[in-house]
């Protein structure tokens, strides 16, 4: 039976404490649902929740994540103390649950802890757009991508702000047992399967008095025409910005580069193919704007770490024969 072990901390935020419990429980509860076992874990009795206003009792110490009885997945999440060091025999378990084969996932400002342990270096990562930089700073050796949801690394995985933990979930599901289960988990939560875009919506707080000042009709306008050429130039006339000042705004908005952020979103439209579609992979690549199956394949095995083939296997959506049980 699969373990997922959630790490909780002295200033755990509660939701997040409660988000991979949810899902993964709600997996279980499906006919014909993968079964997983899922563990809260503290190296503090008792545990207190932000705040301090609320403490609990684990049901099970570090032991719960590495060792004899060994966790398959180990959840890392924010704490309201993220910039202090936790207790160090907590890192050490993460580290030798990592070593024992576990895939390590952070959610929020977890990935804080996540860096700490050095599981990290060398890869990409997210967080929660506000603590960014922060994170950069303290560790160099990650590359921080503020303007996603989350980040798949294979055995590490990163989400951004709080409510991304739901859609890391997801995904983890989706990635275990493809995306019929996950999309009838989401659906019994009230969550889309699979949320467009990232993070980069709620990167800067437009001021309202200014309407015009925001990128979101240019980014839906972009999202709705994928499949057609588009330059920056014509992606500036849009705007109504000049080429300089819409690569400076999109930074500022979306922490990205305009071309860089329309690629991402032409892979993501492909996986959505992929996905719910039997459109053979050419008029997968010409309805994602990506031209011919090589190009998709290329910008897809470097984004998503796969082929579109190799997606689609394990991804694509089939009806589930169960329902879920009765509340």
């Amino acid at each position: 039976m699969p373990v997922i072990a959630v790490l909780a901390l002295d200033g755990t935020v509660g939701f997040e404490l409660t988000i991979p419990c949810l899902v993964f429980e709600t997996a279980t509860g499906w006919v014909g649902g993968p079964p997983y076992e899922v563990r809260v874990c503290s190296p503090q009795d008792p545990v207190h929740v932000e705040s301090g206003r609320l403490a609990f009792r684990a049901p099970w110490g570090l032991e719960g994540l590495a060792g004899l009885e060994a966790a398959d997945t180990v959840f890392l999440l924010a704490r309201t103390g993220f910039l202090d060091d936790p207790p160090e025999e907590a890192l050490d378990a993460v580290r030798a649950a990592a070593a024992s084969g576990a895939r390590v996932a952070s959610i929020c400002t977890g990935a804080f802890d996540l860096a700490r342990t050095g599981l990290l270096a060398g890869k990409r990562a997210t967080t929660h757009w506000k603590h960014a930089a922060e994170l950069a700073r303290r560790h160099p050796e990650v590359e921080v991508d503020p303007s996603v949801l989350f980040v798949d690394e294979g055995a590490v995985l990163t989400s951004a702000g709080v409510a991304a933990g739901l859609d890391l979930c997801l995904h983890l599901l989706r990635r275990d047992h493809g995306a019929a289960l996950a999309a009838e988990v989401a659906r019994v939560i009230v969550m889309p399967p699979q949320r467009d875009g990232g993070q980069a919506q709620f990167l800067r707080h437009v001021d309202p008095s200014e309407p015009d000042a925001s990128l979101q009709p240019t980014l839906a306008w972009l999202e709705a025409n994928l499949s057609q050429p588009l330059t920056l130039a014509g992606i500036a006339r849009h705007a109504g910005l000049s080429q300089r000042s819409l690569s400076r705004r999109f930074q500022q908005e979306v922490g990205s580069a305009p071309m860089r952020w329309l690629l991402r979103a032409r892979v993501r439209r492909a996986q959505q193919l992929l996905e719910t579609t039997d459109l053979p992979v050419e008029r997968v690549a010409r309805e994602a704007g990506l031209g011919a199956a090589n190009t998709l394949r290329h910008h897809f095995g470097r984004i998503v770490g796969t082929s579109p083939h190799a997606y689609r296997r394990t991804f694509r959506a089939q009806p589930l024969e169960g329902r879920a049980p009765a509340d």
